[in-house]
């Protein structure tokens, strides 16, 4: 899909990934919906006719229809689907404080797998009531992360809900095969956002020690490319491709 003229969302885009994502789309012409939690608006300073941004957790159905609704009054349609929004956390299944807590871990599922499914869904339902363009109606990115394949010791819980939007990407790409729609999701390892960003130096560079070619960070520049790449490439569907510097991380 020729990206100029376009539009597209982006869950989490108000910084990190998602923020180099708008980046990108913007780069390549399209219009912009970011999607983020209602206090990150403060850090979208150059808001325009191209960008826009609509307060919503991705894991509320109306705050996802509106924001969807908002796209197609602003830009007359959406045409692409980015999902980055996600959060983190580290604990043992069993730890000296205890069993890990439910309530956390169904948290973290809630956000970063039924968040991503409940953008997919609406999404999809959109773009199905458009036109194609070319071949296709739509594109849908989403992230998911090498602890989906290796999960470390403390990950249970965001190995769990990543592995799920690893598993569920090529049963909906066949779903809304006869929509049109491609889906895919890229499996970023450790990237050079403002996560990392809170960890010292000399903790950064241990990290990328472990990572064999090129022995550095990610750069959230680099996802953003292939985010647009499968844009862009007409034949990419129902795939999960690693972006990590052949990177497979150990127990911890």
């Amino acid at each position: 899909m020729n990206l100029s003229g376009k539009t597209a969302l982006v869950t989490g885009g108000a910084s990190g990934l998602g923020r180099a994502v708008v980046d990108a789309m913007l780069d390549a012409g399209a219009n912009v919906v970011i999607c983020d939690l209602p206090h990150r608006a403060e850090e979208i300073p150059d808001l325009g006719k191209d960008l826009i941004f609509a307060g919503t957790d991705v894991s509320n159905p109306e705050q996802v229809s509106d924001a969807i609704k908002a796209g197609v009054e602003a830009f007359g349609a959406i045409h692409v689907a980015v999902n980055c929004a996600g959060i983190a956390w580290a604990q043992r299944t069993v730890d000296k404080n205890g069993p890990h807590p439910l309530e956390v871990f169904q948290k973290i599922v809630e956000v970063n797998l039924v968040g991503t499914f409940n953008v997919i869904r609406l999404v999809a339902a959109q773009m199905s009531s458009q036109e194609p363009v070319g071949e296709e109606r739509g594109v849908i990115v989403n992230t998911a992360s090498i602890a989906a394949f290796d999960g470390q010791i403390g990950q249970v819980a965001y190995a769990a809900s990543k592995g799920g939007v690893v598993s569920m990407t090529l049963p909906i790409a066949r779903d809304l095969s006869r929509q049109l729609i491609r889906v895919n999701t890229i499996a970023p390892g450790t990237m050079n956002t403002p996560m990392l960003a809170l960890l010292s130096a000399e903790q950064r560079a241990a990290l990328a020690q472990g990572i064999p070619h090129p022995a550095r960070l990610g750069e959230p520049t680099e996802f953003a490319a292939l985010v647009r790449h499968i844009c862009e490439n007409a034949y990419l569907n129902g795939e999960t491709i690693r972006l990590d510097g052949s990177l497979r991380m150990p127990p911890k």
